[in-house]
């Protein structure tokens, strides 16, 4: 399949680009700066790369016509911690407008766990891309996940930090919100597992 891969140079893009190889799929991996993508030239050399910022959109700007399906794997939170909602927003809907002008027939989102009526700012902004995701053409397959744990995962890099440098601490309130969490390999599974998949709908990995 020729896949288009959203935040390839993220934490969750980068493992999932190498997977993508590994199965035989045509990547294509949309990225703010060529120059930054972390990978082997190597690997470089077996994928196509496109210049695109969700955020700010040339003039013109279009994605490749004969996609199979897309990974939407951008985030905002390390941007800006005041307006990182907004951002995602927009940039949802940047990349509907312009996926709904390809043959993309899947879009796979990775989210967050949001079956609580109050949310945080966080998952709340989750949800909002969930729904902006919805409105495009293609069918949309949503995973959502607690705390992904693998070395290089923000959260659990703070969790791992805070229980290796503090013998001792205070607890602020959020300890006492539950999750599940999961391993990156599992993650893996599902994220290549429901490609081409345009039944599967949501799911909660766990």
């Amino acid at each position: 399949m020729k896949v288009l891969l959203t935040g390839a140079n993220g934490y969750i893009g980068i493992r999932l680009l190498y997977e993508l190889l590994k199965q035989d799929h045509e990547v294509i991996c949309a990225v703010r700066s060529a120059a930054r993508l972390s990978v082997p030239q190597e690997i470089k050399d077996q994928i196509e790369i496109i210049e695109i910022d969700f955020l700010n959109l040339k003039p013109q700007q279009e994605l490749p016509q004969n996609i199979d399906a897309a990974y939407y794997l951008i985030h905002s939170m390390s941007s800006s911690t005041e307006s990182f909602d907004t951002m995602e927003a927009e940039s949802a809907m940047n990349f509907v407008q312009l996926i709904n002008n390809t043959n993309c027939k899947q879009i796979i989102y990775l989210s967050g766990i949001v079956n609580e009526d109050k949310l945080s700012k966080h998952l709340l902004s989750r949800k909002r891309v969930e729904d902006l995701l919805y409105t495009a053409k293609s069918s949309v397959t949503v995973l959502r996940a607690g705390i992904i744990v693998g070395s290089g995962s923000s959260s659990f890099e703070i969790v791992r930090d805070l229980c290796e440098k503090l013998p001792l601490m205070i607890t602020p309130k959020w300890v006492n919100t539950k999750t599940h969490p999961i391993a990156i390999r599992n993650v893996m599974s599902y994220l290549t597992g429901v490609l081409g998949r345009q039944d599967a709908t949501i799911i909660v990995m766990i």
